[in-house]
């Protein structure tokens, strides 16, 4: 696939590019710059990152930074049994317990929850730094909600982490998991105070936590093409069903 000419390879970490030293240097950069491809392809086209990471795993399969990347990337499209077996070997290699929740991750997208919960419980989980812990909480609780456990759920998410005050790069994630959780509960009036939580701690929009929280208020907000048609801008109107419409306002999936 081709590679923009401006992508050199310096770029990736420097704990990657030290693993990279162990190939002739020509092969290095060729995995360097697919490696590159696929950090920058992973968010906004999945199909492309994963295409450039079996490059990379057809040139390097015994670099362990190859073999996490074509997780990522595999995980991305929803190839879990072929992202777990990349995130088994990188553990091999390394031996190194990072990746712990994606793993468990991998066996919720699998159909096995229970397996997702036992790895939970794991005495991996307490090598975790603070973020994997985190991580491996929200983890659970998507299983836990999986097998139909909604108040397990929201107990799971119950922690240190969901009651602080400060800011974290995991906060809103694990706020709005919690919010969503109680709104599936049925405990609407508690859902909407934690995806206000959620999008006052969101600094960088990782989550959607304003569109629900709008939603929960009974307000849509009129698009682009409304505007075109001589509407009054992006502005917030009366929900479908303060209109009396007939038809309900589209959900969010989880």
């Amino acid at each position: 696939m081709p590679i923009p000419e401006e992508v050199t390879g310096d770029e990736i970490d420097k704990d990657v590019r030290q693993e990279l030293q162990s190939l002739p240097k020509t092969l290095a950069e060729d995995v360097a710059r697919n490696l590159v491809m696929v950090a920058r392809l992973l968010d906004e086209d999945p199909e492309a990152a994963y295409a450039y990471s079996k490059i990379a795993l057809r040139l390097a399969s015994r670099v362990a930074a190859v073999r996490e990347a074509g997780g990522f990337a595999a995980y991305a499209n929803q190839k879990y049994s072929e992202a777990l077996a990349e995130f088994r070997a990188a553990r091999r290699m390394t031996g190194s317990v990072e990746l712990w929740p994606v793993m468990a991750d991998c066996e919720r997208g699998l159909g096995r929850p229970e397996k997702a919960l036992d790895m939970a419980g794991a005495p991996e989980v307490h090598k975790l730094d603070k973020a994997g812990q985190v991580e491996m909480r929200l983890v659970a609780a998507g299983a836990r909600r999986d097998m139909g456990q909604l108040d397990a759920a929201i107990v799971t998410l119950q922690s240190p982490e969901l009651a602080s005050n400060s800011v974290q790069p995991w906060t809103a994630r694990l706020r709005y998991a919690y919010a969503d959780a109680l709104l599936a509960a049925g405990r609407e009036q508690e859902a909407r105070e934690w995806f206000a939580k959620a999008v006052e701690s969101d600094r960088d929009g990782s989550t959607d936590a304003s569109d629900r929280l709008a939603e929960l208020d009974g307000v849509e907000f009129m698009d682009a093409l409304d505007e075109e048609r001589g509407g009054e801008g992006n502005v917030a109107s009366p929900s479908a069903e303060d209109r009396g419409a007939d038809e309900d306002a589209d959900g969010e999936k989880d």
